[in-house]
């Protein structure tokens, strides 16, 4: 006589892969933020790069003129959630750096309304990061970080900085905003390296 049923034994056999551990799946695509929403024009946004030997500035029409990839990646919310499959459009931070030079390891992603995350610069490069100005077909919200956005699917979300205005390079790594208030400093997923 077995204790386990079959529908509780069935549900880790059915679990997709491409799930981290504590994840689950949605079909629609959560809004969570930690202020206002801010409402930048495309006439008005800038990107720009501070380094150690100066600074780089891109407007819309610059950052398109770069290169435009579109990928299809999954998302991982540290609250949980993950959305697979996503289609997103967006400028590879590869191009960004081919334009930039740096020996600094770390960066600090600052985003208009304050937002600020970091990350390791080599995890933005090599075809890991992109600044993504649409998903799923369509312009990017402003709810959901529109005009532009920071994506870097192999971390949890809140390393995709919504509203996306800049980078400053960083000898050594400095917590963010939500890494000040108990988030992982990294933030890999199937690691499950949500807070302190």
């Amino acid at each position: 006589m077995s204790f386990i049923t079959r529908g509780f034994s069935g549900r880790g056999r059915d679990r997709d892969e491409r799930l981290p551990p504590g994840q689950t799946l949605v079909e629609d695509w959560p809004v969570l933020s930690a202020g206002p929403t801010p409402e930048i024009s495309t006439d008005e946004w800038r990107f720009e790069v501070r380094t150690e030997a100066g600074r780089k500035e891109w407007t819309w029409d610059e950052m398109q003129a770069l290169g435009v990839e579109d990928v299809t990646v999954d998302i991982h919310c540290v609250t949980h959630w993950s959305k697979l499959g996503m289609a997103w459009r967006g400028v590879p931070l590869d191009k960004i750096f081919e334009e930039v030079e740096t020996s600094h390891d770390y960066v600090m992603a600052h985003s208009y309304g304050g937002y600020t995350t970091n990350v390791p610069l080599d995890e933005l490069l090599d075809g890991q990061a992109w600044i993504a100005f649409e998903a799923d077909g369509e312009p990017l919200d402003p709810e959901h970080g529109g005009p532009a956005r920071l994506l870097v699917p192999h971390l949890y979300f809140w390393k995709s900085a919504k509203w996306i205005r800049g980078l400053v390079t960083m000898p050594t790594d400095d917590p963010g905003f939500w890494e000040q208030n108990g988030y992982h400093l990294h933030g890999d997923p199937w690691r499950e390296e949500r807070y302190w």
